[in-house]
């Protein structure tokens, strides 16, 4: 480390970054930046360090926290209006693990509101831009915090992953994005979007990188009930020897260039002696739709709670509690926010219950069970992350059809609770990044990271 080793300090490392931050500032990657606390922990580090003592893994690190974790440095807005000027009293389960191995926060990245999309197009704040193409989608939700690593500003960033909000940024931005199993990282601490499908998982340059990360931040949290038992080691890696390519996702829906980039890499997967296994998933045709009907039913819920009596914004002009509710709800959500809260709660009501949430949850049962099959055949599973690489910033924001279809490789993973690395596969013509996913059995999250490596 060279931190620990006093070839550069942790003070000079974090100042770099911020200066990149404020470069790069016309990207919109950053709702907030905590240049004071940020400086102020690195002259601890190095304090630290020229005492003699022992400091973490991470020390000294800069990274990017996704603005919907919670932290007492700054402000919790989760890039909604609704919860502006929220201060939260407690901190994220999974920062507070980065921090104490080290990592040094600079700066709050940018999302969706409430990590509801595709593009980062629905944030309060204004879309962030892609890293390669300032006229496209940074993707989503956390676009900023995929920005933030794609132009170095950071060597890490945090996300969350609902269908693919840490998987399709990290394609569309040419950097590495990992959900884990579901489970395997505490989400105390984290504004909830849906809570079955919901993970933490990171962006970073390496699959080395994600490895140490993913060793800090997994295991079990008595704060968490749904937590996993620390599975996390080296003991857990195993030997892998056959690829599954869906063939359902070989069409003319999928982007002739991320087509050519699947071909490519299962070529070089053959030429290292894995053999590639043709696999027919018919039941992943319905994820979609499962995704969206379950996740708006648990949105709908978890929205609930912002009313503006506790906490965040609240509207000046209601004079009685009804008009409270409705006015802070009209003005402080997004348009993105107010669709997924009706869906919810019409799938939900009385008499459409059965008609929807309920075959959508046999739909899910019924996707839990096609990856266990195929997990039978195959040890990985090889897949576009998005059927097309970034698109035009406003192309689809119009057109919430549109925007969903961009979600129609990664939902599958979240509703089985899988876990997928989105890894970079190379360029378009046009200079876009590709990505593809590796897609792996419950628990199988360390062999999957250190399997990525063959791809490189």
């Amino acid at each position: 480390m060279k931190i620990a080793n006093k070839k550069v300090t942790a003070e000079r490392l974090v100042r770099d970054a911020l200066e990149k931050a404020r470069h790069f500032s016309d990207y919109h990657i950053f709702t907030f930046l905590d240049e004071e606390g940020a400086l102020a922990r690195a002259r601890e580090i190095d304090a630290r360090i020229a005492k003699g003592e022992k400091v973490g893994r991470l020390a000294g690190v800069p990274y990017a926290l996704k603005d919907n974790f919670l932290s007492e440095r700054g402000e919790t807005t989760a890039s909604a209006h609704i919860l502006e000027g929220f201060t939260s009293p407690v901190t994220a389960t999974s920062v507070a693990k980065l921090e104490a191995e080290g990592a040094i926060m600079i700066g709050r990245t940018n999302l969706d509101a409430f990590a509801h999309g595709s593009s980062t197009e629905n944030s309060y704040f204004g879309p962030t831009l892609n890293a390669f193409d300032k006229t496209r989608v940074a993707g989503g939700s956390s676009g900023g915090s995929a920005v933030a690593v794609a132009l170095d500003i950071v060597e890490f960033a945090t996300g969350t992953d609902t269908g693919g909000s840490i998987r399709q940024p990290a394609s569309f931005n040419g950097v590495y994005g990992f959900k884990p199993t579901y489970g395997c990282i505490s989400r105390y601490g984290v504004v909830a979007m849906a809570s079955s499908t919901d993970c933490v998982g990171f962006f970073t340059k390496t699959p080395e990188d994600m490895d140490l990360l993913m060793s800090i931040a997994s295991g079990k949290d008595p704060k968490d009930m749904t937590t996993l038992d620390d599975y996390y080691d080296d003991s857990k890696i195993e030997k892998v020897k056959k690829i599954g390519i869906i063939t359902e996702f070989d069409n003319e829906s999928v982007d002739v260039e991320i087509r050519e980039a699947l071909k490519k890499k299962c070529e070089l997967l053959k030429s290292k002696g894995y053999e590639i296994v043709e696999l027919s998933m018919p039941a992943l045709k319905y994820a979609l739709a499962a995704y969206y009907i379950t996740v708006p039913a648990e949105v709908a819920s978890n929205l609930s709670r912002y009313d503006g009596v506790r906490y965040g914004f609240r509207s000046k002009d209601a004079n009685d509690l009804d008009s409270l509710y409705g006015k802070t709800r009209d003005e402080g959500f997004m348009s993105e926010n107010k669709r997924r809260i009706m869906i919810g709660n019409f799938v939900l009501s009385s008499g459409f219950y059965d008609a929807y949430f309920l075959k959508a949850a046999k739909a899910r049962t019924l996707i839990i069970e096609e990856y266990a099959k195929a997990f039978e055949q195959v040890d990985f599973i090889l897949t576009p992350v998005s059927p097309n690489p970034a698109f035009k910033l406003g192309e689809k924001v119009d057109d919430p059809i549109a925007m969903y279809l961009e979600d129609m490789m990664s939902v599958s993973l979240n509703l089985a609770g899988v876990p997928g690395l989105a890894i970079p596969a190379g360029k378009t013509k046009a200079g876009l990044p590709i990505g593809l996913q590796l897609v792996g059995p419950r628990r199988s999250d360390k062999s999957l990271i250190e399997f990525s490596k063959e791809l490189i």
